[in-house]
């Protein structure tokens, strides 16, 4: 069954999960590519290229990045182009998996805890609110620079599917329960030398999940990668047969019970 065909007919379809992408074959490594941030055009070449592929993307959304006013926090998201709710339900509608990324892209590890949790709550909300059919319970929430502590973690346990955050990146395969996905981003230049190692890492090991956290294409964004790199990787990719391109609600959504 094509992607757009199992995304008219799953019930995952409109909750933030990438329905299009669910697949039960077995496989030993899985592979996420987080897109962070919400740049407009290069999420736009993102999706055109997993859908080349028959694949789903993985877009990571400032959940307050629409709104008059919003400024960047530093020179890789300030000046770029950044897309809205409108964007994220047509490119979920496609296929694609949005998730939340924070609400202002804060620190939030820098902050008093009830400033964090407010500013969690407030990016779950305001997905709520806008796109369709948003569950937190089935969400990942990925924390801006990647930056948690035990007790931001231990108070989003029963809010979230699961959380994204500092650590090895190359997570066990999906399990019911698994809450802490590690991840790690390079920069600020390309990213694509990392990538790269990191991919021969997981396939050197019998079983893992890669996730890396990546931001825009062709110098968007802090460590980006080139739109003809990310073309010719997700053809790779999908040659090898033990490989499974995956977004992490998907890849959880499989193991977790109805």
């Amino acid at each position: 069954m094509q992607r757009r065909q199992f995304l008219q007919t799953s019930a995952l379809a409109g909750m933030g999960i990438a329905a299009g992408c669910a697949d039960d074959t077995p496989k030993q490594h899985y592979i996420t590519l987080s897109f962070d941030d919400g740049f407009k055009k290069s999420y736009i070449k993102v999706a055109e290229l997993y859908e080349k592929y028959d694949l789903c993307a993985c877009f990571n959304i400032i959940a307050g990045a629409h709104l008059p006013g919003f400024v960047g926090p530093d020179e890789y998201i300030a000046g770029y182009p950044l897309g809205n709710f409108t964007l994220w339900n047509e490119l979920q509608d496609r296929g694609h998996e949005v998730m939340p990324h924070g609400y202002r892209h804060a620190n939030l590890a820098k902050l008093p805890i009830a400033e964090a949790t407010d500013l969690i709550n407030r990016s779950l909300d305001m997905f709520s609110s806008k796109l369709k059919n948003f569950d937190p319970k089935r969400a990942i929430f990925n924390f801006p620079y990647n930056a948690s502590s035990p007790e931001l973690c231990e108070w989003l346990d029963d809010r979230v599917l699961a959380y994204t955050t500092s650590g090895d990146n190359i997570n066990p395969l999906p399990q019911v329960g698994q809450k802490f996905l590690g991840r790690r981003g390079y920069g600020p230049d390309s990213s694509e030398p990392r990538l790269d190692a990191q991919i021969e890492d997981l396939l050197t090991r019998p079983t893992g999940w890669l996730v890396f956290n990546t931001h825009g294409l062709d110098g968007e964004g802090w460590g980006p990668i080139g739109s003809g790199y990310l073309d010719r990787l997700l053809a790779r990719l999908i040659e090898i047969p033990t490989v499974k391109v995956i977004p992490a609600g998907v890849a959880l959504q499989d193991v977790t019970p109805a």
